[in-house]
């Protein structure tokens, strides 16, 4: 079976072609390209909207080609339809209503963050994980229980990936920053105290994001150093104590931040202690991507024929513990 997905939910539209067969997939092709603000600026959802709806046939054109069908060889499309960012998810799900509607292919909308979830699991094989979602648009630890991914602990303001770009626009750098923070923080060893703030099994990351501010003028490399091992402290405290309270044996991370080998590294001292088995989705497929939506499109109609038409949606707030898993 094959199927498409169209990802647009922020800076990224990508398409994705996947074939599945049993419960095995395949990425044949994984296209994308991704909107860049001015430095020191944060996405601008219009302008964002407007960089995806001009590249879209682009990427969907080469994403077929590279995979080498045509889009009546395909069985379903997917598309993002939240959470994220309005005008940014209309532009997919336009092109997908769009295909779907002339070529008479079913058509699936599909939750970002379970996107990232199930694309992990299927690179990494792990089957039974409590996973650490971080991102841009998501701090949460879950595990799988009664049909739902239910929450085990999340930020209470901003997320970890909003905490790594803010940081990196009051440097004057471009949204997504998280890679250039982790390049500075490699260059220092020199720890500065900030605020380290959980809350029960809950992380707060506002206080942090302001006091690392007002020392970046004092050195920017040490600023980043400890803004990491902080906030990736705060992280490993709470996925610990979740380990402990479900009893999992395997940690899974995913999301943009999921890139990050610090992150990981602290993790992985964590499943030592729990002899637990660590997995980690692969730096290219981590963050935002057309095979997330593809792959999950794919398993849900296992179980369903996709949606009509007047049902497809777009919803810029839809939580992943309100989501229905049946397949």
């Amino acid at each position: 079976m094959l199927g498409l997905g169209i990802e647009s939910t922020a800076h990224t539209f990508s398409c994705a072609i996947l074939e599945k067969k049993g419960k095995k997939g395949k990425i044949l092709s994984d296209i994308r390209k991704i909107y860049r603000p001015p430095d020191g600026e944060g996405i601008h959802p219009r302008e964002a909207s407007r960089h995806h709806a001009e590249n879209s046939s682009e990427v969907l054109s080469e994403c077929l080609q590279k995979a080498g069908v045509k889009i009546n060889d395909l069985d379903i499309i997917s598309y993002a339809a939240g959470p994220g960012l309005g005008p940014c998810l209309r532009i997919g799900a336009v092109v997908a209503r769009s295909l779907a509607s002339y070529y008479k292919i079913p058509v699936y909308p599909v939750n970002h963050a379970l996107g990232h979830i199930e694309l992990g699991k299927m690179l990494t094989g792990a089957k039974d994980p409590l996973v650490l979602l971080v991102s841009g648009g998501h701090t949460m630890i879950l595990a799988f229980l009664s049909k739902k991914w239910r929450v085990f602990g999340e930020t209470l303001d901003i997320t970890l990936g909003q905490l790594l770009d803010q940081i990196g626009r009051s440097a004057g750098f471009a949204s997504p920053c998280g890679t250039k923070i982790e390049e500075l923080a490699a260059k220092s060893t020199n720890y500065v105290n900030l605020p380290y703030v959980v809350k029960g099994n809950d992380v707060s990351f506002s206080g942090l994001l302001s006091a690392t501010k007002q020392i970046i003028p004092k050195g920017l490399e040490d600023a980043c150093f400890s803004l990491q091992e902080t906030a990736f402290a705060m992280i490993g405290e709470a996925t610990e104590r979740a380990l402990s309270f479900t009893g999992k044996k395997e940690l899974l991370i995913v999301g943009g931040v999921a890139a990050n080998k610090r992150l990981s590294e602290i993790l992985q001292s964590v499943c030592k202690r729990h002899n637990c088995k660590f997995f980690v989705s692969p730096r290219q497929y981590a963050g935002d991507c057309g095979s997330q939506i593809s792959w999950t499109g794919l398993l849900e109609s296992s179980i369903k024929q996709g949606v009509p038409l007047e049902e497809t949606f777009v919803r810029q707030s839809w939580r992943l513990d309100t989501v229905e898993v049946m397949y």
